[in-house]
């Protein structure tokens, strides 16, 4: 039974298919310039064929973990032992679970020792087991450089015999071979030669070009016309592709990645004296302690989870499983923005710091590839630490979402600090206390916390002013809301 799948379409709107057993048999090379499109068409081909076909990504950034909560794929953490790393890629051939290989968060070096293990543990399974299976290679000039680099010969020579093996004899052990590249000349030979299947996409360097361009059998003159691809586009060639070269315009994609194109975003509204104060003020923090990962799930763990793994069936979710699914979603990421409030050491850490071990327990806890970015994290993580979820209760959720809404007009940061002040205000209790206002913004300095109000009280979201016994009470003008008296200095009826 032939299956093809589609890719995307022709200049003419036609759709360009790829035949899924003449490629498992021919294997595939995709080049392009970083931003080109290669992962969003590496993502394309395993979506479109992951009911089809077993498969194994080599994912050196975490691009392709959001595979797992759509299509049922295993994630598999890198950091372990050899041994281990042949045991669960041998568990993966006999029992044909699609699989995500991450590697992030290793150097060059482990990275290489890595992937090589866990390819020649695919490749050396008894033949019993030889089903078929693609093995998507993302970033391929990593595991197969052209000539040394910075890292151990060993580690290089492990990667490229690895490599080697995949795209020379892996055809007969049911592995086909599909891996991407920014730039062929970076690329050894030897591997990129085995290919029989080609997408290339937009280069500009002229080496790069007239690689490309004898690849698929273009003449010199032509090769030029890669600098003109757009992001997405792509000239196909190959017997599961076409037998002439054929620009094709990359489809749609289900799931995304966390790492998306750079965009612009407005500098802080802030004076030059303010900035001043947040650079040069010495609040006499000690630097923060690198971000730790959490342990990975031992072997075991990970073993039985391939044991117990089933074949993905694309299906679409009706609308009140999208709903659950996304309720539950939710509950998770408040679940783990809440533990690193109850960690002691975290409050004083900036959000930024705290960023990197977000994500990660994003990933164990399984919340999916629309994780909250630094942004959103910063705007949670502060309402968190301000203890002001649900603030307004029955009754008076409208008033308490004009808070919300006025809340929105600062930077993240500052967000969960005036909801602190505002559900004094609104319930009518003391103002907090400087050492208070400081502590829900992530800093140990009172002066923080009269410089928070001093910001928000020049840009008109409250007024302070101070009694006669030095107490401060903060209006918010905008809500109609005032707070008791509080002493700056001293104990916040709010903490």
């Amino acid at each position: 039974m032939t299956i093809a799948i589609e890719l995307g379409a022709n200049p003419a709107g036609q759709p360009v298919r790829l035949d899924l057993e003449e490629l498992l048999s021919t294997r595939l090379l995709v080049q392009g310039n970083s931003g080109s499109g290669k992962s969003h068409l590496l993502r394309r081909l395993l979506e479109q064929s992951a009911g089809h076909v077993q498969q194994a990504i080599i994912d050196p950034e975490g691009d392709f973990v959001g595979l797992a909560e759509r299509f049922g794929h295993v994630v598999i953490d890198a950091e372990r032992t050899q041994s281990e790393l042949g045991r669960i890629a041998a568990r993966i051939r006999r029992h044909r679970a699609s699989v995500v290989f991450n590697l992030e968060g290793l150097d060059a070096d482990a990275q290489m020792r890595s992937a090589a293990a866990f390819l020649n543990g695919l490749f050396d399974i008894e033949r019993d087991y030889w089903f078929p299976m693609l093995v998507v290679v993302d970033e391929a000039q990593l595991f197969a450089p052209a000539g040394a680099a910075e890292i151990s010969e060993e580690a290089r020579r492990a990667s490229l015999m690895a490599m080697t093996n995949l795209m020379c004899r892996g055809r007969k052990r049911g592995l086909a071979g599909v891996i991407a590249t920014q730039r062929l000349a970076k690329l050894a030979k030897n591997v990129a030669a085995e290919a029989s299947n080609f997408l290339m996409g937009r280069t500009f360097l002229d080496i790069d070009m007239a690689r490309a361009a004898d690849l698929l059998g273009m003449e010199k003159r032509q090769a030029e016309s890669f600098r003109d691809l757009n992001t997405g586009s792509f000239v196909a060639l190959g017997p599961a592709l076409s037998r002439r070269p054929l620009p094709v315009k990359i489809g749609f994609v289900e799931t995304g990645t966390r790492n998306g194109r750079p965009a612009l975003m407005p500098l802080p509204d802030m004076e030059s004296g303010a900035m001043q104060g947040l650079i040069f003020e010495d609040d006499g923090l000690p630097m923060p302690a690198p971000a730790s990962r959490p342990a990975a799930p031992s072997a075991d763990e990970v073993l039985e989870q391939l044991e117990h793994a089933v074949a993905p069936v694309a299906a679409e979710p009706d609308a009140e499983a999208a709903a659950a699914i996304e309720a539950e979603r939710e509950a998770l990421i408040e679940e783990i923005v809440h533990q690193f409030v109850a960690d002691p050491d975290a409050p004083f850490r900036s959000a930024a710091t705290l960023y990197p071990d977000f994500t990660v327990h994003c990933r164990v806890r399984r919340v999916g590839s629309r994780m909250p970015d630094l942004a959103e994290f910063t705007r949670r993580l502060a309402i968190a630490r301000a203890g002001v979820e649900g603030a307004g209760g029955e009754g008076r959720d409208v008033e308490w979402r004009r808070a919300v809404e006025q809340a929105a007009g600062l930077p993240e940061e500052m967000q969960g600090v005036f909801l602190l002040i505002a559900r004094a205000g609104m319930e009518g209790m003391p103002s907090p206390a400087d050492e208070e206002l400081a502590r829900a913004y992530g800093s140990r300095s009172p002066s923080r916390g009269r410089w928070l109000l001093t910001y928000m009280e020049e840009r008109g979201h409250l007024v302070c002013e101070n009694d006669f016994r030095g107490r401060r009470v903060v209006r918010f003008p905008a809500l109609g809301w005032k707070t008791a008296p509080g002493d700056p200095k001293g104990a916040s009826a709010t903490a």
